[in-house]
């Protein structure tokens, strides 16, 4: 895999879209290997409790699957800068999350772009928004 070259981005690019299913499993896996022990992320009744009709997912996921989606695209040599992210509707199993990227900034004197992100799932809506910023060689 190589990896992308700062000239050759153009604020305005699209990062292709990436699938994600949701599952029981990469919600209470992930979780736990963030070591977010809250029941509500691998206990369904506890989930239930709370008003929702599963585990969800928790806010640790989801920057790790926002910065898997820019660094996927981005290629090995990319170091990443600043993520930012804030919550929406929760992600819970059965649901399939979309996320998008557009290239909305580019730094010339650090070579590095910044990247606007979205997840959508298929059900309640917008899951996550926010940014990550990479430098590029």
């Amino acid at each position: 895999m190589s990896t992308l070259n700062y000239a050759d981005i153009n604020i305005g690019d699209k990062i292709p879209n990436l699938d994600i299913p949701i599952t029981a499993s990469l919600i209470s896996c992930a979780a736990l290997a963030t070591r977010d022990f809250e029941p509500c992320h691998h206990d369904k009744a506890v989930a239930q409790a709370m008003g929702l009709p599963d585990v969800f997912m928790n806010i640790l996921t989801s920057q790790a699957l926002m910065a898997r989606f820019v660094t996927d695209w981005s290629g090995p040599e990319a170091v990443m800068k600043a993520l930012k992210v804030k919550l929406g509707a929760p992600n819970v199993p059965g649901m399939t999350m979309t996320v998008s990227g557009e290239i909305v900034e580019k730094d010339d004197a650090e070579k590095s772009v910044k990247i606007n992100v979205t997840g959508e799932n298929n059900i309640w809506g917008m899951h996550m928004t926010g940014s990550v910023q990479i430098a590029l060689p």
